[in-house]
């Protein structure tokens, strides 16, 4: 998988604790929380032997477990940090939910590993190379939702935007649940997005699992582009985000896609 990982530390108590020295962290309450370290495999040689030590595949099959168990995990993602649980799962969205203190009638979008998966859970109406073209990305597309997706998934809309990550873990993470992840930033609402695992130790008590994939490349916190391509020929960007003018030019340029300014 192109990485190797470290367990910063694991604890279970029934009070909440925070441990820190160089190169661990933890956090705890009633329910376990796992840290996981993700590292980047060095330019050559092995990495120095350690007690701690565990591979890619101990984090990925860890993650899976947790969210197979209907929990809610931290993830590192190409544009933020992300908090996700199964998207077919209705007891795992209150989760998400509850802790992030969302409002109910926000949606949530969702992430996939292949493109041919957002075939399963919408309904597109745009070129598959468009989506290949933006996808993996920085970018969510909003489409009408399929009646595959569950119904307890933002139940007051028929739209859900979709995501697949340029990130490996998380592409990875995806494939192998088989199904799609329910996805959000990993910030308390209102607060701002989170490019490191240190900016939401808050939230850690309440997860099962917290990914630590390093900071973030991109330091801008402005999330995913948005851009709705539920109606054929027109987009509409709902959010700009991080790549807004590539999609733009995208869209327009090479597509011929012309901009609904919405009402």
């Amino acid at each position: 998988m192109g990485f190797s990982a470290f367990v910063r530390t694991f604890i279970s108590s029934s009070q909440v604790c925070v441990q820190r020295a160089v190169g661990v962290r933890a956090a705890c309450e009633e329910m376990k929380t796992t840290v996981l370290r993700l590292l980047q495999q060095p330019p050559a040689g092995p990495l120095s032997p350690s007690a701690g030590k565990h591979d890619g595949l101990h984090i990925l099959n860890s993650t899976v477990k947790a969210l197979k168990d209907g929990q809610v995990v931290a993830v590192p993602t190409d544009t933020i940090y992300g908090l996700a649980c199964l998207a077919q799962n209705s007891e795992a969205i209150k989760r998400v939910y509850n802790i992030k203190g969302r409002n109910g009638n926000k949606p949530l979008a969702i992430c996939v590993g292949e493109i041919q998966d957002i075939y399963k859970y919408c309904k597109v109406v745009v070129k598959e190379e468009l989506l290949e073209d933006l996808l993996p990305g920085p970018v969510t597309l909003v489409l009408e939702r399929s009646e595959m997706l569950n119904a307890d998934l933002n139940p007051f809309t028929k739209l859900v935007g979709v995501r697949i990550p340029d990130h490996p873990f998380m592409r990875r993470l995806c494939q192998v649940c088989d199904e799609p992840l329910a996805l959000t930033s990993a910030n308390v609402s209102t607060q701002a997005s989170t490019v490191a695992v240190h900016e939401f130790e808050d939230l850690w008590p309440s997860l099962s699992v917290v990914v630590d994939g390093g900071p973030i490349g991109d330091q801008s916190r402005l999330g995913s582009t948005v851009v709705d391509l539920s109606v054929p020929g027109r987009y509409q960007i709902i959010r700009s985000g991080c790549a807004f003018s590539a999609t733009v030019a995208a869209l327009e340029n090479k597509y011929g896609l012309l901009e609904d300014s919405g009402s």
